[in-house]
């Protein structure tokens, strides 16, 4: 059995394995904070209008469509074009539905509403047949185009008007966004017709799951085109993240690249974004009433009166953005707003010489301004602090310079105020402001409602405390209200806490700290002063795996493919050195080890880091090493791989047990089925029934699909070795029944192969021996066939549209692994044992398991070509 080849420290460790990996996989799937986003409801019933396209257009792309979304009455007057309003684009995602656009539509469609429609947003959605994008990149180029086309079918419905628009905004959902930020690296498009791009939980950095080579090639097109051109590229862009809701796309990957010559691209988390406060799942950031709130806000602030269009001002794009998605100061957004105001001279002044001050209001009828004197403060403190509870949008802070009591002019400070979700608060820095002598609060009547204000004078260095932590860390026991900053990124987090509570705040990073980047993370904690609070600072292990699988997940089959290559070695070299085939599990016992793997790639990575070695790198034209790439994401540390090679360990563990109770099951199911037949009296390579179903096998993959070809080529292996299985089980069945029969069978094979004068035949203890061979490779064939199963799926879900998958990533890979795998399944141990050419084989999978890991850790897609080298030097062995 399976679990007799592995001693019981090795199965405590396999079974600790799994609960490290558990731990971390509930911290990535569990380890966040409820879904506190409030749904959008329609208050019409919603109705999708298909805009005819050209015929042509149709053809060419017979899967997608073009919809323009409506409600009631609103629906009914647009049925009849052309149209009125401006141009908002949705693009939706990997698996996405044009119907999402349902929510931001009819939000913008209330709001248009409440100003009678003076401006209005007309919003488009393309059905892209929910395309899985995100794990099959052969039709992402050709979304690009059919967008393209749809962009210039839209404004051509607004021709004749009065205010015709020449360009149009988008809105892109997941792989969505990529696909807008790709039509500029098209040939013919025209830059202008893009206004504003908003992309929501869009990986613009890099894919998930790189499972083809056309993902992967579509990112480096896009993103060297953003980089190189940056100057040129004169779009405002604004990438929203859902946060840590959002296990599917990590928030890090939807930062936009912050270049110098590139200021009109943003990049937030939602838990960030003012009035929104929440994190998102990768499906409810396009619901999210608060988030969609917060977007159509910031649409209608840019709107230009003149044009009733979009802006085509940079820099009101810019300000636009920032006051809604960045930092809200509690007031509307104004282009300029008047820095010095008019104050009334005939409410009423109240001077204020403490230095902590409280004021609460009930009913007061009376407008007043407290002036605190700032010449004395400057002297003791550092800042100054002031909250409000009111959260009108009128100025309410002001500064003055040489006034006594009252003051005539004021300059607003109410600009620099922040908006929280329960008050808005104004932190000033005394020294910024030398000029002002005196701060004025104004209050102004209130009836019915309360009304608190705070504010105090401090030292900064009093209030503030720098400790070195861990990565991760927590706090305990705090009240009121928290803000964590993260000074490099927009990915703050705000925690409301009620008094008394306990509550913990997690730094969980969504992008790493730059090298080179002195400022910390800040947490500023807003509470109140009669409130006596604990802080406990402490790390969690299970976060700090947590981020592990939320950082480096995707790489884990690279790292399991290649324990189970080392193990698969392992067998080939005991095949050769002693005339029979270890155990799978004592193999990746003893072979799979990280000092085997990890040593070179990071010798490799040093030595990258010389020219010389650099130069005759690229002689060769050897890809980037993946270590290269996640360095420069500040996303490489040794202690990293070593943990996922111990995940991929357990992994492949267990996935061998699980593939060794399949077959033995499938063996019996086969045994209670048919009566199978004896063991093969004489071995054959390849039969004519053999030659016919490759050759059946490659036609199937060059006329249909290559992944459906390489698991039709797996399971006809999997039954090849299910019979053999059944066989010898029904063999030993026999003797036991049997005792004194004859065991002619168990006679040992010879070691030399004269196959012209002596057929070989298989013993009992051959099959046996092969069997273990044979489970080794099914192992490595299962995540073959897993890791090609997305363009099948693709491919499947579009039959009715293209019989052939065109492009095609698994088509070179079956070809060759066809006739591979037809010759394994007909391979025995006991005929290549003797090979010349087994030893090279079997020294093979450990440079490919390196290979594995260097290479294929972050380009998945590599993965099976390693994979299919080792099993093709296996096959050769039947021949030399």
């Amino acid at each position: 059995m399976f679990l007799h080849s592995v001693n019981f420290c090795n199965l405590a460790f396999y079974a600790f394995m799994i609960f490290m990996a558990t731990l971390g996989l509930w911290d990535v799937f569990f380890g966040f904070e409820e879904n506190k986003c409030s749904m959008s409801y329609m208050f019409e019933y919603p109705e999708y209008q298909k805009i005819e396209l050209p015929k042509k257009l149709t053809k060419r792309y017979p899967a997608y469509e073009l919809y323009l979304y409506g409600e009631g009455s609103y629906a009914e007057e647009h049925k009849l074009l052309p149209l009125t309003g401006i141009p908002v684009l949705f693009l939706p995602g990997n698996a996405g539905s044009y119907k999402q656009v349902r929510s931001i539509g009819s939000i913008a469609l209330r709001k248009a509403e409440d100003i009678d429609f003076r401006y209005h947003f007309d919003f488009f959605s393309v059905n892209f047949n929910e395309e899985l994008v995100a794990l099959y990149g052969g039709s992402l180029q050709k979304q690009t185009k059919f967008v393209h086309e749809c962009i210039k079918a839209i404004l051509k419905l607004y021709k004749g008007q009065a205010f015709a628009p020449k360009s149009v905004a988008i809105i892109g959902h997941s792989m969505g966004g990529l696909v807008a930020r790709a039509l500029l690296t098209l040939k013919n498009f025209k830059q202008d017709l893009i206004n504003l791009l908003i992309t929501q939980a869009t990986p613009h950095v890099a894919p998930v799951m790189p499972l083809d080579r056309f993902i992967t090639d579509f990112y480096e097109t896009v993103n060297d085109y953003w980089i190189l051109n940056a100057g040129h590229i004169n779009l405002t862009t604004l990438s929203v993240a859902g946060g840590f809701r959002d296990y599917q796309v990590r928030s890090g990957l939807t930062f936009l690249p912050k270049l110098s010559h590139h200021a009109s691209a943003l990049s937030v988390v939602s838990t960030a974004v003012p009035k929104t406060w929440v994190s998102t799942d990768h499906l409810s950031i396009v619901w999210c009433k608060q988030l969609q709130l917060t977007t159509v806000r910031a649409f209608f602030d840019l709107i230009d009166a003149d044009t009733k269009q979009i802006t085509e001002n940079p820099k009101k794009k810019l300000a636009v953005l920032n006051h809604h998605f960045i930092r809200h100061p509690a007031k509307p957004f104004e282009e300029d707003p008047a820095l010095i105001v008019d104050l009334t001279e005939t409410s009423l002044w109240v001077p204020v010489k403490m230095s902590k001050w409280t004021y609460v209001a009930y009913n007061e009828s009376e407008k007043l301004y407290f002036t605190f004197p700032l010449a004395h403060h400057r002297k003791i403190y550092t800042h100054a602090y002031c909250q409000s509870n009111m959260l009108d949008t009128n100025s309410w802070v002001f500064g003055c310079i040489n006034t006594t009591i009252v003051c005539q002019q004021g300059v607003d400070l109410s600009w620099k105020t922040e908006l929280l979700p329960t008050f808005k608060s104004l932190t000033l820095t005394l020294q910024d402001y030398p000029f002002l002598s005196h701060l004025v609060v104004y209050v102004p009547s209130v009836h019915g409602t309360k009304y608190a204000i705070d504010c105090e004078f401090f030292r900064k260095e009093a209030r503030s405390l720098q400790l070195p932590v861990t990565h991760l860390f927590s706090f305990d026991e705090i009240t009121s209200i928290y803000k964590l900053q993260i000074p490099w990124s927009y990915e703050d987090s705000l925690t409301i806490a009620q008094v008394p509570s306990s509550t913990e705040i997690s730094l969980k990073l969504h992008v790493a700290q730059p090298d080179n980047y002195s400022n910390a993370a800040l947490l500023t904690m807003y509470t109140s002063s009669d409130c006596q609070y604990e802080v406990t600072i402490r790390t969690s292990f299970s976060q700090i795996l947590g981020q592990v699988v939320r950082f480096h997940g995707g790489a884990l089959p690279a790292y399991v493919v290649a324990n189970i290559l080392l193990a698969y070695g392992g067998q080939l070299y005991s095949l050769f050195s002693a005339g029979h085939c270890l155990e799978y599990a004592t193999m990746l016992d003893k072979e799979a080890k990280p000092y085997k793997v990890d040593p070179f790639v990071i010798m490799i990575k040093f030595l990258l880091g010389h020219k010389w070695f650099k130069e005759l790198w690229d002689v060769f034209l050897l890809p980037e090493l993946d270590a290269i790439f996640l360095t420069s994401q500040s996303m490489c540390f040794p202690l990293v791989s070593l943990i996922l090679f111990l995940f991929g360990t357990c992994t492949a563990y267990w996935g061998g047990l699980l593939s060794s109770a399949s077959v033995r099951l499938l063996s019996s199911l086969w045994l209670a089925l048919k009566r199978p037949s004896e063991l093969p009296k004489d071995i054959k390579i390849m039969s004519s029934d053999v030659t016919i179903l490759t050759i059946v096998l490659i036609i199937i993959s060059w006329a249909t699909c290559g992944a459906l070809a390489i698991l039709l080529t797996y399971l006809y292996y999997v039954i090849k070795i299910v019979h053999l299985q059944a066989t010898l089980t029904n063999f030993k069945n026999s003797q036991t029944v049997n005792p004194k029969h004859p065991r002619r069978s168990e006679k040992k094979s010879n070691h030399h192969k004269d196959s012209t004068a002596h057929p070989l035949r298989l013993s009992a203890s051959d099959a046996e021996d092969s069997l273990r061979m044979h489970s080794t490779v099914i192992n490595l064939l299962t995540w073959v066939v897993l890791l090609s199963t997305p363009s099948l799926i693709y491919w499947f879900k579009n039959l009715r549209y293209y019989f052939k998958l065109n492009p095609d990533p698994c088509k070179p890979l079956a070809f060759i692994l066809i006739p591979t795998i037809a010759i394994l399944g007909n391979t025995h141990n006991v005929s290549i044992k003797s090979s010349k050419w087994l030893r090279t084989a079997s020294q093979f999978p450990l440079p490919l398991a390196i290979g594995v890991i260097a290479f294929g850790s972050t380009q998945l897609y590599r993965v099976p070509s390693c994979v299919f080298i080792s099993l093709f030097l296996h096959a050769l062995c039947n021949f030399m």
